[in-house]
Order: structure tokens, then sequence, then C-alpha cells
């Protein structure tokens, strides 16, 4: 199946929208494709702003409507205690709510960026996705993510570019409790990091300090920036230490 079968066959379709490149690239084929469609952005503490921002952007670049749906994540227990299954929860209480305001814009039918590169097998998020009756357009029809990030060059979307972003949470290790003082420590640090040139990186909460991750070629960089104390970084940190391990991406 194509993208354009897909679409032919549900005529009327929301997209979760992220503003990452997949589900630009899902809304990009979508507003392409189908008779009816717009984006739904789930707002929680674990997104930060700068996500937003890039899916309204990318949004009014493809003429699609976008809703802003806010969510209190850290009020379902589930989510907030942090379990190793955390992701599973989590999908299911976003995905609940989306659906509702996407139904209640009188859409029969959700989808997700999910695409075929994405192992199923380590994303316990996707058993949520299937129970709840969301579709993932791009993995049923075999579009990777090299597919996508090539498709959407071509089609000069902005954010073909841009690195895969895992929600805030997944800075906090796993049986640790998620609190908002926690998230907000990891979100302004990462944004001071941001704003220095860091890119693809993350920073991973260690109790009262925190642990720097970087790809191979912005060690130095960031080598720089933690000897100089960088004040905004260190807000709400005892210590930042830098990771000796170069990251590596999870794309494939």
């Amino acid at each position: 199946m194509t993208i354009r079968e897909f679409f032919k066959e549900n005529p009327a379709a929301a997209v979760a929208f992220s503003g990452g490149v997949d589900s630009a690239w899902l809304l990009h084929e979508a507003v392409r494709y189908a008779q009816r469609t717009a984006a739904y952005f789930v707002r929680t503490p674990f997104q930060p702003d700068f996500e937003l921002e890039d899916a309204r952007e990318t949004a009014a670049r493809l003429g699609a409507s976008l809703t802003v749906v806010e969510l209190d994540i850290l009020a379902d227990p589930a989510v907030a205690a942090n379990p190793a299954d955390r992701c599973y929860y989590c999908k299911k209480a976003l995905f609940t709510r989306l659906l509702e305001a996407a139904g209640a814009g009188g859409f029969p039918l959700v989808l997700d960026g999910s695409n075929a590169s994405d192992d199923a097998g380590d994303r316990p998020g996707m058993r949520a996705l299937r129970e709840l009756g969301v579709r993932s357009p791009l993995r049923e029809c075999g579009v990777t993510k090299a597919d996508i990030r090539r498709l959407a060059r071509e089609a000069e979307l902005p954010v073909w570019s841009k690195p895969s972003y895992a929600c805030l949470a997944t800075r906090i290790p796993a049986g640790t409790a998620i609190t908002a003082r926690d998230l907000g420590r990891v979100s302004r640090g990462e944004a001071a990091l941001m704003r220095e040139g860091l890119t693809d990186f993350r920073l991973r909460l260690q109790g009262e300090d925190a642990l720097l991750q970087v790809r191979g070629e912005q060690m130095d960089l960031a080598r720089r920036l933690l000897e100089k104390r960088h004040e905004p970084l260190l807000d709400g940190f005892r210590e930042v230490r830098l990771d000796e391990t170069p990251r590596e991406s999870r794309e494939t």
C-alpha cells in the first residue's frame, strides 16, 4: 500500500503532531492526499517549548490547522511513578485525550508518525496505540526514517534534518518518580546548551547532578562549556558531568 492509497481508504484523519520530521512528513502527505485533515499537538510538561514552536511553524507552512490540547500528564499516577514501561501509560493517556479532541473535531481516525524503521519490540508505547486503534501510515506503508529525511528535504521542509527528540521524561531514570521540578531543571539545562550550539544531545538526571551525553563531533564544545561552569546550565544542578562515551543516535 502507498500513502496515497492509505488516504484514499481513510479520507478524513487527524494527525498527532509533535513538530518532528516524522509527523511533519505525515502531515505533508495528509494535506496532499486526504480529503480532510488537521494536526493535534498534546502539550504536557514532557515537551520543551521549542517543540510547540516547531509544530506551529510547520503546520502553518503546510497550510494545516493546528489544535493544541493541554494535558497534565503528571496527574496520572502510573506515569508519574516512572516504571520501566512508563511509555505505555503515557501514550495511552496522551492518545486517549487526543482521540477525544479529534472526535470532537469530526475526525473518525487518528494517525501517528511511527515509521518502518521503528522497532516495535522495544517501544511499549506502540502497544498503547494498537489498543486505542491509532494508525501509523508511514510504518504500514514501509516508509523508513531515511526515506522520510530524503523526502522532507526534497519538499524543503525546514525540519528535515531535525534530530530525533525523546520527551523529557526519558532523562529521568526508570523507577525515579517524575516531578515538575526535575522536568524544569532538565528543560532549562538543555535550553541553555542549545543556545550554546549543542545539538542531538541528552542531559540525564542523576539525583542533584546531571550527566551530559553528546555526539563525538561535539565533545570539545561540551568540554569547553562545562569547564567554564556555564551558569544557566548549572541552574538547579549541583554538578554537570560529561559522559566520555560519545552518544549514538537511534536512527538507522
